[in-house]
């Protein structure tokens, strides 16, 4: 093989010729994929690996200085794919296994393939978590950059342009965009088509450097890449007008084509359109800089003097309750706000993110404790989860926090976090109609199911401020996605410090061998059903009560048990039905046949106080009584 290491244009032109082939070759081979919008960015991306600007250790993917190449516009993976065989890291032989089953070479890039920065292909989210590297590479002091390749298409995406102004706010000068300007998208022409002037008034005003070149003169490519490298405060955008299907002269430039491969047998004519190439030539990629172990070393932000974990020892609460007849009440997402900062000592890569509502979820604690560990993400949800996405991929742990019922913006950017193998924490505060008069538009009911939906998800929901403290410790010491769903009313604290909480588990909370039917609750509904249990107490009736609160992956043994030992389950709950925790307990029990009954919020929630919503869902103590008197006839 021939190795190029000192580059001239001419080296860039023959390299790119021979990353159109693969292109096509893998493409064809395939018969399926994204030819055309491959072709139009591979001067670009050529120029960027091979002309010296982008420094990777190849042979080292993890390196904490290599740059970062994230494709935003995920579905030029050809492309992709040919650049890592062109350094020679990909055979071509490996090459015709794309989109095979069981290869490493996907559709659109995953985490399969070992120099995927991050799963891409829903469009829109690229940006977001170079931002999230990038802010990373500030609190580390590396001074590696961050490739973001984005299609034009895609800049009609919202997400976008909440990662452009965010990039902006923070002076990301190590964040580097590049927009593919080929005019065309799937099914016509994009918004902007061609008006790349378009492009750059609207990214200055955001904010950012811009730079605008002819996307296939590799000395306008470049001289982009060199001016970007320079900036000093800024981020920059490189804006390039290309040809679709550049290369290929029966694509080139034409509507229609998106997603259309050449059949194999067809290859040939456009092998000819692509000129001369050497199969034997690999291109050079640039090594990184070494780490500096002293800046490394200092730039650790201090953990000392981190305050104990505070935990509400209800032992000590009882005590009170005898001198002032008062009951110690703390709201979960307090119990959250007031554990975060102390884990940090465990936990030395932590950082919190908040959605702008941070007095709210009291992350606000953990920000004044910890601001250079703090990431204002402002009122754009959909940005906050991608950029957690890339602080986590780049080593860090990120909490991640907002009022539940805003978390449903971003379901897409959650489940692709799934995907990428993301190490994040979300907490949605401000769960269920018991949020009282803000009304409908503020009370999360439908975010249990969607997380339960999402790949390999862990979700946690709290009832007490102890519980919720455990739970949080168990959500950084687990790897991977986890949701903890707390509420804006304070509740009793019913837990002491000696509890132990485990992913997977449940409380039984009370239980005698007389009870028939068991009640189920979590969070609010959990005091709710001991209101329940007192009630019914003095009628003589004696009922289970039990706190699931890990609803995925659920306490099935306990479950199970539990239900041979009654006639009957009831589940209450302050979510919508659908997809809710009682759906996930008939999931479990379904092959043991016993009846599991669901109380749930089912009508359209209104402004009131808290015990007027849970009485109007019939969530609440008295229907609780109710539906069990009616199970025991």
């Amino acid at each position: 093989m021939i190795s190029v290491k000192i580059i001239c244009m001419e080296d860039l032109e023959k390299l790119a010729r021979l990353v159109r082939y693969y292109c096509l070759l893998t493409t064809s081979t395939a018969g399926s994929g994204h030819l055309t919008s491959s072709l139009s960015a591979t001067d670009l991306m050529v120029t960027l690996m091979f002309g010296g600007f982008f420094k990777y250790d190849v042979r080292n993917p993890d390196f904490p200085n290599n740059d970062r190449l994230i494709f935003s516009k995920g579905h030029a993976s050809a492309l992709f794919y040919g650049l890592w065989a062109a350094a020679g890291q990909v055979t071509e032989n490996e090459l015709l296994s794309y989109r095979k089953f069981g290869s490493a070479l996907e559709g659109h890039p995953s985490m399969e393939f070992k120099f995927t920065e991050a799963p891409t292909g829903s469009l829109g989210q690229g940006l977001s978590i170079g931002i999230g590297m990038a802010l990373a590479a500030k609190m580390d002091k590396h001074n590696f950059k961050t490739f973001v390749l984005l299609g034009d298409s895609e800049m009609a995406e919202g997400q976008v342009w909440e990662a452009i102004e965010l990039a902006s706010f923070y002076n990301l000068n190590n964040l580097i965009g590049i927009i593919d300007v080929n005019k065309f998208g799937q099914s016509r022409e994009t918004m902007l088509g061609w008006d790349v002037k378009a492009y750059q008034k609207r990214l200055q005003a955001f904010g950012w450097e811009t730079i605008v070149i002819g996307g296939h003169d590799l000395a306008d490519i470049s001289h982009a890449f060199s001016t970007a490298l320079s900036s000093h405060s800024r981020p920059t955008m490189i804006i390039a007008k290309t040809l679709k299907g550049k290369g290929i002269k029966s694509m080139e430039n034409k509507d229609g084509f998106h997603a259309k491969v050449l059949p194999y047998e067809l290859m040939g004519k456009a092998v000819e359109d692509l000129g001369e190439f050497d199969k034997n030539l690999r291109g050079f990629v640039a090594k990184p800089d070494p780490l500096n172990d002293e800046i490394y070393a200092n730039s650790k932000i201090p953990v000392s003097h981190v305050a104990e974990p505070r935990f509400y020892n209800a032992d000590i609460g009882k005590s009170r309750v005898a001198e002032s007849q008062e009951e110690i009440k703390v709201a979960t997402r307090t119990g959250f706000g007031k554990i975060l900062p102390s884990l940090v000592s465990s936990y030395p890569s932590l950082v919190s993110l908040d959605g702008e509502v941070s007095n709210s979820t009291y992350s606000e604690i953990f920000a004044k404790k910890f601001p250079d560990r703090y990431f204002e993400m402002f009122i754009a949800e959909q940005n906050m989860i991608s950029v957690a996405v890339g602080l986590s991929r780049r080593g860090k742990l990120p909490f991640v926090s907002t009022f539940a019922a805003f978390l449903t913006r971003a379901h897409d950017q959650i489940r692709m976090a799934a995907y990428a193998k993301a190490n994040i924490k979300i907490v949605g505060s401000h769960a269920g109609v018991s949020i009282g008069p803000d009304g409908f538009s503020q009370m999360g009911l439908e975010d249990i199911a969607m997380f339960r939906s999402v790949f390999d998800s862990v979700v946690l929901y709290p009832s007490d401020a102890v519980s919720a403290q455990k739970l949080t410790e168990k959500a950084a010491e687990h790897m991977g996605l986890v949701y903890l769903r707390t509420t804006r009313a304070e509740t009793s604290v019913i837990y002491n410090e000696k509890e132990r909480f485990e992913i997977g588990g449940s409380k039984i909370i009370k239980s005698s061998s007389r009870d028939k039917v068991a009640v189920i609750g979590a969070g609010i509904t959990l005091h709710e059903a001991l209101k329940a249990y007192e009630q019914l107490s003095q009628q003589g009736i004696s009922i289970k009560i039990i706190d699931l609160y890990s609803v995925k992956p659920i306490d099935s043994t306990t479950l199970e048990k539990v239900a041979t030992e009654v006639d009957s389950i009831l589940v209450v709950e302050d979510h919508y039905a659908e997809g809710g925790i009682a759906e996930a307990v008939r999931s479990c029990l379904s092959p043991l046949k016993i009846p599991v009954y669901g109380l749930a919020v089912t009508k359209m929630p209104r402004s009131g106080t808290p015990e007027e919503l849970l009485s109007f869902e019939q969530i609440d103590s008295d229907a609780i009584v109710a539906k069990v008197k009616e199970l025991l006839i």
